[in-house]
């Protein structure tokens, strides 16, 4: 086709070329240019989705999530799930890698989820999951919502076997566990759901192992482990762990358990936990010992207890009210017990939102 160099008869041609063009780049085969467009950073893809429908396709589908993860150019954000002194709640996430380093507000979340408490909040691939919850004037629901992190929106999804609030939740072999909880009266406080991607549907297990008032849960060596709260009579904590190579739960050994007091997260098979009963420490289990250590103090002048966990690499963000961070690298562990030195991130303005949960999703 030949260009014209004016009038409307220049422009029809060029729209015409245009929508009859299959290449994603005029002049190059596709794969040749997946292999440019993939490599472009992850904060630039809301710009490349806006060149063309051909382009937003790509960045949004299957295939452009695969291939960067299958080449290692998939970039990690970690998003927090926080609520306010109104009770409102709202996501933020945070790019670790950027040079100017700031939490930012998502859009906003389905209304319905505005001032739901108790709600699960877990990752699986390229979707945040929001699950389950309760309101003041409503009971447990099984409703579950996602975020499509490559189509920047949110879709209701699946729900959930059995309505839950305030339960554990987990993935673990690409599939979501949801686990105890309290739910509504015909509900079995001594189960779990699992998700599972491939049928886009939940199946309910029951073990008495299982309790519903859970504090805490992780993933350590492939198994999930829950924990919950002190015993008053006993003075003990109680935690089980579930491996699904047997699909079975069994009481976890007692003195991993006696140091779990806190939030946790697994950085290289190695469990850290945050000590927060007085000021924050970083304490980390070694099973070879099968004993607790502590890494070392975060200075108070920083962390704004109470703080949640959540590991990028060989880093633990630790993340306190108003999202205020600080970045403490494990590699680092030669000052036990001493005052820990991190970078840190600034809490946001006015704000004092209690963060609930931490997820980090790459794509």
């Amino acid at each position: 086709m030949e260009y014209l160099d004016h009038g409307t008869e220049s422009s029809n041609n060029a729209i015409e070329l245009q929508a009859t063009d299959p290449q994603l780049i005029g002049g190059l085969p596709d794969d040749i240019s997946l292999y440019c467009l993939a490599r472009v950073p992850r904060k630039y893809h809301s710009i490349l989705k806006c060149v063309s429908k051909r382009w937003r396709d790509l960045v949004c589908s299957e295939e452009w999530y695969s291939y960067r993860q299958e080449h290692k150019l998939d970039e990690t954000w970690i998003y927090a799930l926080c609520r306010d002194r109104f009770n409102e709640i709202s996501c933020y996430v945070l790019d670790p890698t950027s040079s100017r380093r700031c939490w930012k507000l998502m859009q906003e979340l389905p209304q319905c989820l505005s001032k739901r408490k108790g709600m699960g909040f877990e990752v699986l691939g390229k979707k945040l999951f929001l699950l389950g919850g309760c309101g003041l004037s409503e009971g447990a629901t099984n409703e579950v919502y996602t975020f499509d992190a490559c189509l920047n929106s949110w879709f209701e999804a699946a729900s959930l076997s059995i309505a839950r609030c305030y339960f554990a939740c987990e993935v673990s072999g690409g599939k979501i566990y949801a686990i105890g909880g309290l739910g509504s009266n015909s509900s079995d406080p001594h189960s779990w759901d699992t998700y599972d991607p491939c049928t886009n549907s939940w199946k309910s297990h029951e073990d008495s192992n299982i309790v519903p008032e859970i504090e805490d849960s992780v993933v350590m060596d492939g198994k999930i482990y829950i924990r919950c709260g002190t015993s008053p009579v006993t003075g003990q904590v109680y935690a089980a762990v579930y491996d699904p190579s047997n699909g079975t739960w069994q009481h976890a050994d007692a003195d991993m358990v006696s140091g779990w007091r806190g939030p946790a997260v697994v950085v290289d098979g190695v469990l850290y936990v945050l000590d927060q009963s007085s000021g924050t420490r970083l304490m980390m289990w070694q099973k070879e010992r099968r004993q607790w250590m502590p890494v070392g103090k975060l200075s108070p002048l920083l962390t704004r207890p109470p703080c949640q966990l959540v590991a990028v690499g060989k880093s633990i963000f630790v993340i306190g009210k108003g999202l205020s961070t600080v970045v403490v690298d494990v590699r680092d562990v030669g000052n036990m017990g001493r005052v820990m030195v991190g970078s840190s991130i600034p809490k946001l303005i006015s704000s004092d939102d209690d963060v609930i949960s931490c997820k980090c999703l790459a794509v």
